[in-house]
């Protein structure tokens, strides 16, 4: 089963950091908070890059 990436809205600061890195799987909503738009977007490897840059730890891997 593929992992799925999740984003805790009440860390997110909106830095936009996964967006720019994983376009294709995050993107900033109307309130300036990352979202995930599609969990396959991008490939494991560039979504935990993405993980990895957030300077929050806002992002994670849903258990």
């Amino acid at each position: 089963m593929a992992k799925t990436p999740v984003v805790d809205a009440d860390t997110c600061t909106g830095c936009g950091l996964c967006e720019q890195v994983a376009p294709e799987t995050f993107r900033l909503n109307d309130d300036g908070i990352a979202e995930v738009v599609d969990p396959a977007g991008n490939d494991e490897e560039t979504i935990q890059e993405a993980i990895d840059s957030c300077p929050v730890e806002a992002i994670s891997w849903a258990a």
